[in-house]
C-alpha cells in the first residue's frame, strides 16, 4: 500500500456513497489505520450527484481538502458517466470500479480509460436479490476490498455487522442482506488489467 490512498465515491443521493465511505473508514480505522471519510456536500436530494472521499494511510494524514487526485473512483451509478467527469483527475494506472452489467471492455472504451484498472460489477442486482432495494453502496464496498487489498474482508464483515446491528437492531433481514450484498460483490467483481 502506498503511504497514501486516495478514494473518490461518485453516486447519486440516496443511493449510499456517504455511508459506503464511512463504514470503509471506519473499518480501515479498526485495522489501526488513519483515515478520513467524508462527502462533498451540494444540493442534498434524492438522485442528485453526489461524491464521497477516504484517504486511507498506515500514518497520519495531515491534509485536509476534497480529494483531487484519486488512486480510486467507485462509481455507483452508471448513468452519471458522461453525466460527470468520473475519470477527472484519476492517478496513472488508477482503479475505477463501476456499477454497471456492462463488460469491462466496454466500460473501457466508454471511458477511454487506457493507462487505468477498470472492474465491473451488477452491484444493483446484488442489491435488489440481497437487500431487495436498489441501493448499490455494500455491494461497491466489497469490490472495492477485492479489487484494492486495502483492508481485510474479515475486518470489514465484521465492522459493518457491528455498525448495521446497531443501526438495524430489529431487522435482521438488513443485517444479514448486505453482509451477503458485500460478500456477493467481493466474488463477482470482474476486472482486467
Amino acid at each position: 500500500m502506498a503511504k497514501l490512498t486516495e478514494i473518490r465515491w461518485h453516486g447519486r443521493g440516496g443511493q449510499g456513497a456517504k455511508t459506503a465511505a464511512l463504514l470503509f473508514g471506519e473499518a480501515a480505522l479498526s485495522e489501526g489505520k488513519y483515515i478520513q471519510a467524508f462527502p462533498e456536500y451540494g444540493p442534498e436530494r434524492t438522485g442528485a450527484p453526489v461524491q464521497s472521499f477516504n484517504r486511507i494511510s498506515e500514518e497520519p494524514i495531515t491534509i485536509h481538502c476534497h480529494v483531487r487526485n484519486p488512486n480510486v473512483v467507485v462509481v455507483l451509478d452508471p448513468t452519471l458517466i458522461g453525466a460527470v467527469d468520473v475519470t477527472a483527475g484519476l492517478t496513472p494506472g488508477g482503479v475505477i470500479i463501476i456499477n454497471t452489467q456492462q463488460s469491462v471492455a466496454e466500460m473501457k472504451k466508454k471511458l477511454g480509460a487506457d493507462g487505468h484498472r477498470v472492474y465491473t460489477l451488477d452491484a444493483s442486482t446484488i442489491a435488489k436479490e440481497t437487500i431487495g432495494r436498489d441501493i448499490p453502496n455494500t455491494p461497491m464496498l466489497g469490490a472495492l476490498v477485492k479489487v484494492t487489498g486495502l483492508l481485510s474482508y474479515d475486518t470489514v464483515m465484521e465492522d459493518t455487522r457491528k455498525k448495521l446491528e446497531k443501526k438495524f437492531r430489529n431487522r435482521p433481514e438488513v443485517i444479514e442482506g448486505n453482509l451477503k450484498a458485500i460478500e456477493r460483490a467481493y466474488n463477482e467483481v470482474k476486472g482486467v488489467e
